[in-house]
C-alpha cells in the first residue's frame, strides 16, 4: 500500500471520529465543560462544509489505488471549513478547549496533501 494512500486514509478516520466526537458533545447537553451552543455551531459547519462526504470519499479513493489529484481536492474542501472551526475555537477557547488537541491532530494530518 502507497504511504499516501495510508495518509489519506488515516485522516479519513480521524476526521470521522472528529465528527463523532462533536456529535457526541452535542447530545450530551448537560455538560459543565461545553457550552452546547457553541458545540452546535461547530456541528453545523462540519454540516455545511459535508465533512462526513469528504472523510467517506477519501476512504473510496484511496482504498485500492491513489488519486493524488481528488485526494488534493478534497483534503482542500476539507481544510476551508476547519479553518473556520479553529477560528472560531480559538475565539471560544474558554468554552470550546477539549476541541484544541483534535483541531491539531487533524492540521497536522491535513498538511502534506495541502498545497
Amino acid at each position: 500500500m502507497n504511504i499516501e494512500m495510508q495518509k489519506a486514509n488515516m485522516l479519513a478516520d480521524h476526521i470521522n471520529s472528529f465528527i463523532k466526537f462533536v456529535y457526541k458533545k452535542h447530545e450530551n447537553k448537560n455538560s459543565i465543560l461545553l457550552n452546547p451552543d457553541k458545540v452546535y455551531q461547530i456541528k453545523l459547519i462540519m454540516e455545511d462544509f459535508k465533512f462526513q462526504i469528504i472523510a467517506d470519499e477519501l476512504h473510496r479513493i484511496n482504498q485500492f489505488d491513489w488519486d493524488e489529484k481528488y485526494t488534493f481536492y478534497l483534503v482542500n474542501q476539507f481544510r476551508e471549513g476547519m479553518n473556520i472551526i479553529e477560528e472560531y475555537v480559538k475565539n471560544h477557547h474558554s468554552d470550546l478547549f477539549l476541541f484544541t488537541a483534535r483541531i491539531y491532530t487533524l492540521n497536522q494530518l491535513s498538511k502534506p496533501f495541502t498545497r
